[in-house]
């Protein structure tokens, strides 16, 4: 797998966590126990500091980031999906970011919320516990998700890990 120190800043991938041979991982990123990070992922923590907690996914293709002043942090069973884009911002616990979405500066996605595929969530602004977040830019529907909604695609993914982290073995 692709996992690089930057200088002194140096990544700590949880011995239970799964990192994908073709994800890239650089610098001050911290995955947690049961968290995955996908093909083709890069979590690159060059200006500032990334957090994957326990038991999230980060799918393929998404590039997660953050700048000198805001760090990313994805909570604990999180699911972000294929060709995300995260920087500068909060996935509280139990969230799903869509595929193909964006979510930006001091953006915060509270704990139990969904950003829809495609959505961009713009620099400040909070998807509150239990909303959805649609569009561009992204308009709220309150109130509509319940409680525990992700927690069986987030504890796929961390059974999916193992699987990988068990069987995959490469041919050419």
């Amino acid at each position: 797998m692709a996992i690089y120190a930057l200088g002194e800043r140096v990544p700590d991938v949880h011995p239970d966590a799964y990192v994908h041979p073709d994800a890239t991982v650089i610098g001050d990123v911290v995955i947690g126990a049961g968290a995955t990070v996908w093909p083709g992922a890069v979590l690159r923590g060059d200006y500032g500091h990334i957090e994957v907690g326990a038991g999230s996914s980060v799918q393929d293709g998404t590039v997660v980031h953050a700048t000198h002043e805001h760090a990313t942090v994805i909570g604990a069973r999180c699911v972000v999906g294929h060709l995300a884009h995260l920087e500068g911002c909060t996935i509280e616990d139990g969230s799903l970011v869509g595929s193909g979405s964006v979510v930006l500066h001091r953006a915060v996605v509270r704990t139990g919320s969904l950003v829809g595929a495609n959505a961009v969530v713009p620099n400040d602004m909070e998807v509150p516990s239990g909303a959805m977040a649609l569009g561009i830019p992204a308009k709220l529907r309150e109130g509509v998700v319940q409680p525990g909604s992700f927690e069986g695609a987030a504890e796929l993914y961390v059974a999916n890990g193992r699987r990988y982290r068990d069987t995959l073995r490469r041919l050419d």
